[in-house]
C-alpha cells in the first residue's frame, strides 16, 4: 500500500469517526451537552493553561537551579580565592615587617654609634639578599624617586625603574599590598605577582616583599573552608565539590582525596569534558560508591588559575523535577474543585477581605498624617482580626516608643548643654579628641592659655602642640588613653601658639559610646609654669643656703680650727708646758680630726662649688669614697672639656650619680661600676651622664616605693633634661641627657 492509499484510509476513518460522534453527541440531553461542552472547554482551558505552567515552571526550575548552582560555584571560587589573596599577603606582610624590624635594628645601632650609617646599610642589605620567597620570589629595596637601592639583580641597582606601573603605586603609597602581572625576559606570558611593602623613612627605603601568587597555594588551608562547601546541599542530594587539573577530589562528600580517573568503577568521561573546557556548564550521568543506578546530573563548574582548580555545584535532575510531578497532578484536583466553588466563594470571601482591608488603609493614612491614637475595631478572630490586632500593638508600641525617644532626646540636649557650660567653666584647658587624634573640641581656658582657637585647630591633629623631645612619652600616655586606663597629673611641656614652652600637668581619659566603642578621649592640661618656676626659685634659693653654709664652714670656720690647732702645737713646745705635751697632742687630734669633718661636712653642702676642677672631679671622689669595697671596681671618665656656667646644674647631676652609685653598691651585686660624663652626639642632647653596672638588674616587683629612683628622676626634670633608665639581668644604665636649650662652655685645652 502506497501513501496515497494510507493518506485516503486516514481520511476515510476520521470522517466515520467524526459522524458517529455527532450521532452520540446528538442523542444527548441539553444539560449534558452543556456538562460535556463546559467540561470539555474548562479541560483544554486548563490543558493548555498547564502546559504553559508546566513550560514555565520547568524554565523557572532550570534557570533557578543553574543560577543556584552557578552563584553557589561562584561563591566558592571567591572563597578560595581570598583564602589564597589573604594567604599570600600575610606571608608577604611577615616578610617584609621582619625585615623592617631588621633595618630598624641596624639603624638603632647607627644611632648609638655601635656602627656607621654605610656599614648599616650594607649589613641590612646583605640580611636582605640572603633571603628568599617560596621558588622565585624575593626582597628588595627602592627610595620615594623610584631608584633601585637593594635588588637581587646587581645590575639594577642604583637605576631608576619609576616607569613601571606598580613601582609608581609604591612611590605613591609606601605601605601596603600590590597585585600585578609581570613577565620575566625570555618568557611568553605575564604571570601574576604580589608584593606587601612597608617603608623605613630615616633611609627612604619602600622595602617589598615580592613572589608570584601562584607559589602560595601551599600556604593555604583547605581544612577553613572544607565544612563550608561541603554544607551546600542542591536538593535532597546534590552537593558542591572542588578537584585539581590531576583529578584528585581536594572537596568530595563521598570521593575525599581520591583520584576520580583511577576509580574503574566511576564515569570519567564529563571529568575530562571539565578538564578540556574548565569552565560551563554540563549534563551527564552518574552513579556514586554504593548506588544501584546512574542518574542525570546538572553540574556548573568554574576555574580557579592560581591553584588550577575546578569547583563544581551539581544537582540530580530527577531531584529537580520532581515538583512538576506534584504540579501536575494538583492542577487537575486543584482545577475541578476550583470549578465548582470559585463563583460563590470568592464573592463571599472577597467580602471579607476587602472590607476590612479598605477600612485598615484609611487608617493608615490617618496614622501617617500624626494621629498614632488611631486604632481598629476587632471584629472576627480569623487572620483579619489578627491582622487588626496587630496593628492595634503596632501602634501602642510606634506611640510608646515616639515619646520615649522624645523624652530621651529632651534628656540628651539637657545633659549636652549642662556638658558644654562645665567645660566652657573649667578654669584648666580641656581638648576634647576623636578617635584619630583630631581636635573636636577646645574651651576658651585653652585658647586662654596656649592661644590657639577652636576654628584654628578643629579637625586638626595637635602635632606641632608637642616638643620633639616629649614625643617618645607623650606616646606611652596616647597608649594609655586608648587602652582605657587614663592619665593622672603626668607632668611634661607643651608649646603655645608663640611657641614659648609651658609647663602642664595631664590628666585624661577615653571617651566611649553607648555600645562600648571607644570615640575618643578628653585631656585637661593644667598649666603648671609658675608653679615650677617659683618651685626652681625656691629649690634654687634653698641650694644657695647650703652652698653659703658650706663655704662658710669651708671658708671660716675651717682655718680658725687650722689656726688654733697651730697654736695649740706651738703651745706644746713651750717649756712650761712640757708636762702637758700629752694633753696638748690630744687637743691637735682632735682638732684635725674637726677640720677634715669640717671638710667633709662643707663638700657636701657644696660638692661642686668647692672643688676647683669642677663637676670632673667631684665625680671621681664619689669613685674615691668607695675605695673600701675591693669586690667593687669603680670607674669614671669624664670629658675635661666641660664645663658648667650654672653651678646648680652640676650639683643636681652630681647628687644624681652619688644617689646612683650608692644603689649600685648597696644593691645590685655587680662587680663593676661606671660613671661616665662625655659631650651629647644626638641633635636633642648636649651633654650626658650615664652611670652604669654589670649587676643583677632592678626588679620589676620590687619592694618599696623607689623614692631614690624618684629623687634622681625630679633632680633630671628640674635641670630639664630627660632621664631614662635601662635595666634587666645584665645590670642597670641610668642616663640623664640636657638638652641643647642649656648653654655650655668648653674649656680650652693648654698644651
Amino acid at each position: 500500500m502506497n501513501r496515497t492509499d494510507l493518506k485516503n484510509s486516514f481520511r476515510q476513518c476520521a470522517h466515520i469517526g467524526w459522524t458517529q460522534f455527532r450521532f452520540l453527541f446528538g442523542s444527548f440531553e441539553i444539560r449534558y451537552k452543556f456538562l460535556l461542552s463546559f467540561s470539555a472547554i474548562f479541560f483544554l482551558s486548563m490543558l493548555l493553561c498547564s502546559f504553559f505552567i508546566y513550560v514555565y515552571v520547568r524554565n523557572n526550575i532550570e534557570a533557578r537551579i543553574e543560577s543556584e548552582l552557578t552563584n553557589a560555584t561562584q561563591m566558592i571560587t571567591n572563597m578560595v580565592k581570598t583564602a589564597v589573596n589573604v594567604s599570600t599577603k600575610n606571608h608577604l606582610r611577615a616578610v617584609a615587617e621582619n625585615n623592617l624590624d631588621i633595618v630598624r635594628s641596624l639603624y638603632d645601632q647607627f644611632r648609638q654609634g655601635g656602627i656607621s650609617e654605610s656599614e648599616a646599610k650594607k649589613r641590612a642589605a646583605r640580611v636582605i639578599l640572603s633571603q628568599s620567597i617560596g621558588k622565585s620570589g624575593y626582597i628588595y629595596c627602592i627610595d620615594s624617586a623610584g631608584t633601585v637601592k637593594v635588588h637581587p639583580s646587581f645590575p639594577l641597582v642604583n637605576t631608576n625603574v619609576a616607569d613601571h606601573e606598580f613601582v609608581s603605586q609604591q612611590m605613591d603609597s609606601h605601605q601596603g599590598y600590590i597585585e600585578y602581572d609581570w613577565k620575566n625576559p625570555g618568557e611568553e606570558r605575564t604571570r601574576s605577582k604580589a608584593l606587601y611593602m612597608v617603608y623605613f623613612e630615616p633611609w627612604d627605603w619602600i622595602i617589598s616583599a615580592s613572589a608570584y601568587r601562584s607559589e602560595f597555594i601551599r600556604l593555604m588551608n583547605v581544612a577553613d573552608f572544607r565544612e563550608s562547601i561541603l554544607d551546600l546541599k542542591f536538593g535532597e542530594r546534590g552537593y558542591a565539590f572542588v578537584i585539581d587539573r590531576d583529578a584528585n577530589a581536594i572537596i568530595h562528600p563521598v570521593l575525599q582525596g581520591m583520584n576520580i580517573f583511577d576509580e574503574k568503577e566511576l564515569p570519567n568521561q564529563f571529568l575530562e569534558d571539565m578538564m578540556r573546557r574548565k569552565k560551563g556548564k554540563s549534563v551527564y550521568s552518574w552513579k556514586n560508591p554504593g548506588e544501584t543506578e546512574a542518574r542525570t546530573k546538572l553540574v556548573m563548574f568554574d576555574y580557579i588559575p592560581e591553584c588550577q582548580w575546578i569547583v563544581a555545584s551539581s544537582s540530580y535532575l530527577d531531584e529537580l523535577y520532581h515538583p512538576l510531578k506534584t504540579l501536575r497532578n494538583g492542577i487537575f484536583g486543584i482545577s475541578v474543585i476550583f470549578l465548582l466553588v470559585m463563583l460563590g466563594v470568592t464573592f463571599c470571601v472577597s467580602r471579607t477581605i476587602t472590607t476590612p482591608l479598605q477600612e485598615l488603609t484609611g487608617r493608615i493614612k490617618i496614622a501617617t498624617a500624626g494621629d498614632y491614637s488611631i486604632r481598629m475595631n476587632r471584629q472576627s478572630s480569623d487572620e483579619i482580626g489578627q491582622l487588626a490586632q496587630y496593628f492595634n500593638q503596632f501602634m501602642d508600641q510606634l506611640e510608646n516608643q515616639i515619646r520615649v525617644r522624645h523624652e530621651a532626646e529632651q534628656a540628651r540636649q539637657e545633659s549636652q548643654e549642662r556638658y558644654f557650660l562645665l567645660m566652657e567653666a573649667a578654669p584648666d584647658p580641656i581638648v576634647n579628641y576623636d578617635v584619630k587624634g583630631r581636635v573636636i573640641y577646645i574651651n576658651p581656658a585653652f585658647t586662654r592659655v596656649f592661644g590657639w582657637r577652636l576654628a584654628e585647630v578643629k579637625g586638626n591633629m595637635m602635632n606641632h602642640f608637642v616638643p620633639e623631645n616629649h614625643w617618645a612619652e607623650t606616646k606611652r600616655m596616647i597608649q594609655q588613653v586608648i587602652s582605657k586606663d587614663g592619665i593622672f597629673d603626668v607632668e611634661t611641656r607643651r608649646y603655645d601658639k608663640q611657641g614659648q614652652l609651658k609647663d602642664v600637668s595631664i590628666s585624661g581619659a577615653s571617651t566611649i559610646d553607648g555600645q562600648g566603642n571607644l570615640t575618643g578621649s578628653i585631656i585637661i592640661l593644667r598649666d603648671i609654669t609658675r608653679t615650677k618656676g617659683l618651685e626652681k626659685q625656691l629649690i634654687s634659693a634653698g641650694e644657695r643656703e647650703r652652698q653659703k653654709i658650706g663655704q662658710d664652714l669651708h671658708d671660716d670656720l675651717c682655718p680658725q680650727l687650722i689656726g688654733i690647732a697651730g697654736l695649740v702645737a706651738t703651745l706644746k713646745e713651750k717649756e712650761w708646758v712640757r708636762e702637758s705635751g700629752n694633753l696638748a697632742c690630744k687637743i691637735v687630734e682632735f682638732m684635725d680630726d674637726a677640720v677634715e669633718k669640717t671638710r667633709s661636712l662643707a663638700r657636701g653642702l657644696c660638692p661642686v662649688h668647692l672643688v676647683s676642677h669642677g663637676l670632673q672631679s667631684a665625680l671621681e671622689e664619689i669613685t674615691h669614697a668607695y675605695t673600701y669595697q675591693d669586690k667593687i671596681r669603680l670607674e669614671c671618665w669624664t670629658d675635661p672639656c666641660i664645663d658648667f656656667p650654672d653651678n646648680n646644674i652640676a650639683t643636681h647631676l652630681y647628687y644624681v650619680a652619688s644617689e646612683a652609685v650608692s644603689n649600685a653598691v648597696r644593691h645590685s651585686g655587680g662587680t663593676r661600676i661606671r660613671i661616665c660624663l662625655e659631650s651629647g652626639t644626638g641633635e636633642q642632647t648636649a651633654v650626658r651622664l650615664t652611670i652604669s653596672d654589670n649587676g643583677r638588674g632592678i626588679p620589676e616587683d620590687r619592694n618599696g616605693d623607689g623614692i631614690g629612683l624618684r629623687i634622681m628622676e625630679y633632680r633630671a626634670k628640674m635641670i630639664d633634661s630627660q632621664f631614662h633608665i635601662d635595666t634587666g639581668p645584665g645590670g642597670t644604665k641610668i642616663q640623664v641627657d640636657l638638652g641643647r636649650v642649656v648653654t655650655l662652655v668648653k674649656k680650652e685645652i693648654r698644651q
